[in-house]
């Protein structure tokens, strides 16, 4: 279940903003100390160019095109470790300083897990385990337990997910419900199709959280080319209206807001609308059924009306499955 761990958030005051600062990073595949240098680096000179709040991207710290679970593990670390502490230790030189970014977790069970670690001056206050694994992760990761953790921070409310998790437009929900203001969400998308003019679908997807659910949402993706596969680049951050507010960024860069984290809070809409107050929860039940049974659509030409449950495609576009 969600949580609110709490902070005594000093020197906040209403209206106030918060320097965010998104780093799309080219971590080095299976160098783990390299990317602790790395990771801790970009930090330490983000903080130092102002930035409150620095997300890193997913697998931040060891690649993500790791081949089998021998080299899954032997670049996986404990919440304990030390690369997190050293983005803790990062985090002093500026007060309030909160980090997000991705690592890959070995657990206390000896699981591997896909996680995003939320990180002050303090240490690691919260680690968020990846629910929804895309493609072959499953076969690397075991999927996390719990729903994103809600973390008190001196910026406001942040709750991390990770990448894939965009996808379900529960997952968001979930967060903002618990109280979140920002999402936090180390990613890595692979380089696909765009028609020209568009936007990386991910930040669609981001865009689209924001909007639903008026929170601040902040992605960090990775780029460089891994044992073949390339990156979008898609860092950005998204203000609560469902705008992206920061610049692109090509190559290893930062995306930069100034954003009111806590102006999400305000969910007012129009003269008499609330976006939580018009909310139907009583009609929703269907939606987390497990055995919920498929919809009935009628396709276009078709004879009869068929069942078809939806699926998802590789960039994330729901379409309807074939009829058998």
């Amino acid at each position: 279940m969600s949580h609110v761990l709490p902070s005594s958030c000093p020197g906040w005051s209403a209206g106030a903003t918060t320097r965010v600062a998104a780093v799309q990073l080219a971590p080095t595949l299976l160098d783990l100390p390299g990317n602790a240098v790395r990771s801790q680096a970009a930090i330490a000179a983000a903080l130092a160019d102002g930035a409150d709040l620095v997300v890193l991207p997913e697998l931040a710290t060891s690649g993500y095109v790791l081949a089998d679970d021998r080299e899954a593990r032997s670049v996986a670390v404990p919440a304990s470790s030390p690369v997190l502490l050293g983005w803790a230790q990062a985090c002093r030189a500026r007060p309030g300083a909160v980090v997000v970014g991705g690592f890959c977790e070995l657990g206390d069970d000896g699981r591997l897990h896909n996680s995003a670690a939320v990180v002050d001056a303090t240490g690691v206050r919260a680690v968020y385990r990846k629910v929804h694994l895309w493609d072959a992760e499953r076969h690397l990761f075991a999927p996390g337990d719990g729903a994103p953790p809600v973390v008190e921070t001196a910026h406001g409310r942040v709750a991390p997910l990770i990448c894939y998790d965009l996808g379900f437009p529960e997952w968001p929900r979930t967060a903002a419900l618990a109280g979140a203001d920002l999402l936090a969400v180390p990613t890595n998308w692979c380089r696909g199709y765009r028609p020209p003019g568009e936007r990386p679908i991910g930040q669609v997807a981001a865009m689209g959280a924001a909007r639903a659910n008026h929170v601040v949402v902040v992605c960090a993706d990775r780029t460089g080319t891994e044992r073949g596969v390339e990156w979008t680049e898609g860092t950005a951050v998204v203000g609560a209206d469902g705008w992206v507010v920061s610049a692109e960024v090509t190559g290893e860069g930062v995306a930069w807001a100034d954003v009111d984290v806590r102006g999400s809070r305000d969910r007012r809409l129009g003269r008499s609308g609330h976006l939580w107050g018009d909310r139907r929860p009583d009609l929703y039940g269907r939606l987390v059924a497990v055995d919920a049974p498929p919809t009935t659509v009628a396709l276009p030409l078709a004879r009869e009306e068929v069942a078809v449950p939806l699926a998802v495609q590789a960039e994330g576009e729901p379409v309807l499955a074939p009829s058998e």
